[in-house]
């Protein structure tokens, strides 16, 4: 329950980036779910390799290099999914951004709402 729970938050959590920042487009609730499920997918699998691969450069940045394999996780999901577009790495930078914010967000509500009665 609570996976599907996360799964509807992050198509939320997207649909409102779409929805404040005009250079992240989602087409609509089921493309959403599709790049929700796609951004899941990629940060289980890929963004810890690439964390790997640059831990070098995220200690020399003091972990500021992180908010890019962030962008580069969005991007790919955007370039992976016809229903989610971005119009460039800036705009994927700050959609990732505005998406974890939201994300967290939403996820801290419902979890208050519906798990701490």
């Amino acid at each position: 329950m609570k996976l599907i729970l996360h799964w509807f938050s992050s198509a939320a959590a997207l649909l409102a980036v779409a929805h404040l920042y005009s250079g992240v487009t989602v087409t609509n609730l089921g493309g959403a779910l599709v790049a929700a499920a796609v951004l899941g997918v990629l940060n289980l699998v890929v963004r810890p390799v690439l964390v790997a691969l640059t831990l070098p450069v995220t200690v020399v940045t003091l972990g500021l290099f992180l908010f890019v394999i962030n962008a580069l996780m969005f991007w790919a999901a955007a370039r992976l999914v016809p229903g989610l577009r971005v119009s460039g790495f800036e705009a994927a930078l700050v959609g990732s951004l505005l998406y974890a914010v939201l994300h967290l967000l939403i996820d801290f509500v419902l979890e208050r709402l519906l798990f701490n009665h």
